[in-house]
């Protein structure tokens, strides 16, 4: 006779563990911050969801709220919004490693102002707006760790804007390569010229510029 119970319990290990290998790379990131017990661990991967996206999907739209804090854990996102003019503009493009949310949008859950899009099949770790307070009060470890997060993220924006505005086009572009040479080779020429605030024709002229003085 099959017991019922005992089989319930090896699928929930089964499931769990499956969840808990899958989150490793969000553990090893925040390993780097903060310290986590097992047991701190074992209840962060009861409480985060595992979300696939395909190539061009949107993980978010422009209007929408942000109900997800999203750490990417295989793939590539682009973080733009549309202006009046219809002409798109890229703010972030994000890989593994990253987040990738309108940290705005989740914390004031008012209507976002950027549109996140996957460009290639994309697989986040995301923590729910209605549960992060309840994993903050049981891990309290992890809202000193968000918090760095948002110092750092809120740091390397004003240096980007310090960057566009006293950088010239050519030297932001060398400092996108060398800072983040695998991004390059994963992101379309015009999103490139884009998130550097230049043409797709202008970014052309300086690669070709480039290669002749090499």
């Amino acid at each position: 006779m099959i017991d019922c119970t005992s089989v319930f319990f090896l699928i929930f290990e089964a499931y769990f563990s499956y969840n808990f290998m899958d989150i490793q790379p969000l553990l090893e990131y925040i390993g780097k911050h903060v310290s986590l017990t097992p047991e701190e661990e074992a209840y962060l991967a009861e409480h985060i969801t595992i979300r696939r996206y395909l190539k061009g999907q949107y993980a978010l739209q422009q209007g929408d709220v942000c109900k997800y804090s999203s750490f990417i854990l295989k793939g590539c996102t682009r973080m733009f919004y549309v202006d009046d003019e219809g002409q798109e503009h890229i703010i972030m493009l994000c890989v593994e490693d990253w987040w990738s949310s309108d940290i705005g949008s989740f914390i004031s859950q008012e209507p976002a102002q950027f549109n996140i899009q996957c460009l290639e099949d994309t697989t986040f770790a995301q923590f729910h707006v209605d549960t992060i307070e309840e994993v903050y009060a049981a891990v309290p470890k992890l809202e000193r760790f968000f918090r760095k997060i948002l110092e750092r993220g809120l740091a390397a924006s004003q240096k980007r804007i310090i960057r566009n505005f006293s950088m010239p086009a050519k030297e932001r572009y060398l400092y996108f390569k060398e800072t983040y040479p695998l991004i390059e080779q994963r992101i379309p020429q015009y999103m490139i010229a884009s998130y550097l605030g230049i043409t797709k024709e202008f970014l052309s002229k300086i690669k070709r510029q480039l290669a002749t003085d090499a």
